[in-house]
């Protein structure tokens, strides 16, 4: 374990506070508001500061959480999933292989040909499908049917060169980016959802069942070999290339971390020690949260708002779903208060999430 967290924090100083800023300076230049306008961004600068002594305090904060979440199950903010991913890729890999990527707005289906050592990635294909709204918060069936139904269409695609044998089901991994209790390699129950999505019939329940289950529904001869987070697929991407990669970290949609831990480092790990020696941690790190962690009223506001109050602060303070809102805040308060926009408000500011996608631009 390190202190992998020091520099995330960063982020809502450095990118709200200087969007805002940018906006600032061309709207307001000759305003007689300016000052007042700067005063409500000072403020909110101030609040969001993190020189090096807080990202120190809220890196050791995160450590000891780390510890807590590896001794038992529930003993900290941080999850510390093990994934049962014991091994992660050498570049020997061949073959084809599918991967369905479901962690946010959109998601991916990906057929990727290896070629082992020698020809690395032969061919790679990959559709992009945007989830609509009303399924994030509708039922598990509806969701599951609506992936399963596009995965058959990616399916469907397949040249003739890299069809499979009539004997042979087609493998699949499934890359789901929610907070998961494994169960095995490719199971495990959903603990909650996340990044707007709000579907309580899927809690608790097996996510590869029920993408099994919907698959089976439109008949799809394919099975989930390994289900993994997309922090965890990042990181055996990165190993793949390169074989001193021991961590990854998203920031996207959401955000999280994954990292190789000992096993034996693991004391809420009671099964047989892997051969590797090594296993890797699905840290959920966007629920971690502290009193050094630098919240706004803004912050606080957006939480008291959220469909999870109270829970996800760290994502809530650093990914791209949550940072377009701080900044329509900010500004929606510079506008009132500093007749930002001149003598009324924009109804478009008014809204929430309108700014959502402006810091989004990582894959998520």
């Amino acid at each position: 374990m390190g202190k992998v967290a020091v520099g995330a924090a960063a982020v809502c100083a450095a990118a709200v506070c200087a969007a805002a800023a940018l906006v600032v300076h061309h709207r307001m230049k000759s305003s007689g508001k300016w000052a007042q306008a700067q005063s409500i961004l000072k403020d909110f600068e101030e609040k969001c500061g993190t020189p090096i002594s807080k990202l120190k305090q809220v890196a050791d904060a995160m450590t000891v959480e780390m510890h807590a979440g590896l001794a038992s199950e529930g003993g900290s903010k941080l999850k510390m999933i093990i994934s049962y991913v014991d091994n992660l890729p050498t570049g020997d890999e061949k073959g084809l292989f599918y991967a369905l990527d479901l962690g946010g707005t959109n998601f991916r289906v990906l057929r990727v040909h290896l070629g082992g050592k020698e020809h690395r990635v032969v061919k790679q294909e990959f559709e992009e499908v945007s989830i609509p709204p009303h399924l994030m918060t509708g039922s598990s069936d509806a969701l599951f049917d609506y992936i399963a139904e596009a995965l058959a269409k990616f399916v469907a695609t397949e040249s003739e060169g890299l069809h499979f044998s009539p004997d042979r089901q087609r493998e699949l991994g499934f890359t789901f980016s929610f907070p998961v209790r494994q169960t095995s390699i490719s199971s495990g129950n959903l603990i909650k959802w996340t990044k707007g999505f709000s579907i309580e019939e899927a809690v608790g329940q097996d996510v590869v069942g029920e993408l099994t289950k919907a698959m089976e529904r439109i008949g799809l001869d394919m099975r989930v070999t390994a289900l993994v987070n997309d922090t965890i697929g990042t990181l055996a991407g990165g190993r793949y290339n390169n074989p001193d990669v021991v961590a990854a970290v998203i920031l996207g949609t959401g955000t999280n971390a994954a990292y190789v831990e000992r096993a034996h480092a693991i004391p809420k790990w009671h099964g047989l020690l892997p051969k590797s020696g090594d296993m890797v941690i699905n840290m959920e790190w966007g629920n971690f949260r502290s009193s050094h962690l630098p919240i706004s009223e803004y912050d606080q506001a957006l939480d008291t708002e959220s469909l999870n109050p109270g829970e996800q602060i760290f994502e809530k303070l650093i990914s791209g779903m949550y940072l377009g809102e701080v900044v329509r805040r900010v500004l929606y308060k510079m506008a009132d208060e500093a007749a930002f926009f001149g003598d009324t408000i924009p109804e478009k500011l008014k809204i929430p999430f309108i700014l959502r996608y402006v810091f989004n631009m990582l894959p998520s």
